[in-house]
């Protein structure tokens, strides 16, 4: 179990109760803590590490708990910590890749209340909001949402309306963002910067909640939701000087038996030209569903080559929790 006297925010951005229209305390104690224990010979073992911890948030009277899908892909142990000490394991019930978030069932009572969602859309901004992460009000934060905007990652990954804070809470993975009504409109997923005011910050980027409505019942019901699986390709691609470049390939990925390398520069998807992140991966998902071929053309040591992997549904190769 986590010790929560090890650190806490300055109490100048923590939030002030008095100042609130909900019962924060009740909102914090829905936050909980996740340790979870990753398969060693798991596809992201590697690159997420084999031991991570995050929070997550009781959404239902059931205590399921949304967090950030990095936090539980192929874990094989999850535990569940309170801000009361209740300990009790957890399943992974969903990863959602499209979306990236992650649903946990607890395999034992919480003894937790759980936060009702609110709305992510069409905010005005700058608007005020609270970060939430598990261990009390020292754990929580005044922050303002300074953008909503689409973010795109160099691990295949596309959202669109992203939430921006600042100041940024420094254990983010998995934090409530809520509103000025208690209600949950965001889970935390990384740290990353944005321009503000004509200055570069450091903020938090939040997965927005909108995203969330219209998957969760079958991701409840079913672990997936009902649209096609992306075709994947398992190569970490990056934005440098207008150009895009291969910064790493996953073994065992299509990339890696095209013969796609570290270092190549993509030109073209099919007959496209893309100059960023955002039109590689749109170009890409274009094509068609899991399994679709997506010719690339790429620049190798000063010529212009051809390869085409057969892409694939990245889930299949993720390793599973077994429930005893």
């Amino acid at each position: 179990m986590p010790d929560h006297q090890e650190w806490a925010l300055p109490k100048s951005i923590q939030i002030k109760p008095k100042m609130l229209q909900f019962d924060l305390n009740a909102a914090l104690d829905s936050v909980v803590f996740i340790h979870m224990q990753a398969f060693e010979d798991g596809l992201t073992a590697d690159t997420l590490g084999t031991e991570r911890n995050g929070y997550g948030v009781v959404i239902s009277p059931e205590g399921t708990i949304l967090t950030i899908g990095y936090l539980i892909t192929e874990a094989s142990k999850i535990w569940i910590t309170t801000n009361q000490g209740v300990v009790v394991p957890g399943f992974t019930l969903a990863y959602d890749q499209t979306t990236g978030f992650g649903l946990i069932q607890p395999l034992g009572a919480l003894g937790c209340p759980h936060l009702e969602m609110g709305s992510s859309a069409s905010l005005d901004l700058p608007q005020k909001a609270y970060a939430l992460g598990h261990g009390g009000l020292a754990h929580s934060l005044e922050t303002e949402i300074i953008a909503q905007q689409e973010f795109v990652g160099f691990w295949e990954y596309l959202i669109e309306g992203a939430l921006y804070t600042t100041p940024a809470h420094p254990h983010w993975c998995g934090a409530a963002l809520v509103n000025s009504s208690g209600q949950l409109i965001g889970i935390g997923s990384l740290l990353v910067q944005q321009e503000s005011k004509g200055q570069v910050v450091e903020c938090n980027m939040f997965v927005p909640i909108d995203l969330l409505k219209p998957i969760l019942s079958d991701l409840l019901s079913t672990g997936k939701t009902q649209q096609a699986a992306r075709p994947w390709l398992g190569m970490y691609t990056v934005e440098a000087e207008g150009q895009l470049m291969i910064s790493f390939i996953t073994p065992g990925s299509p990339a890696e038996k095209a013969g796609i390398k570290d270092g190549d520069q993509i030109v073209k998807v099919g007959e496209e030209r893309v100059f960023t992140l955002s039109q590689l991966w749109q170009a890409v998902w274009k094509l068609g569903d899991a399994g679709v071929k997506v010719p690339l053309s790429l620049a190798r040591d000063g010529e212009l080559i051809t390869i085409t992997p057969v892409s694939v549904d990245r889930n299949t190769l993720l390793k599973k929790p077994l429930l005893h």
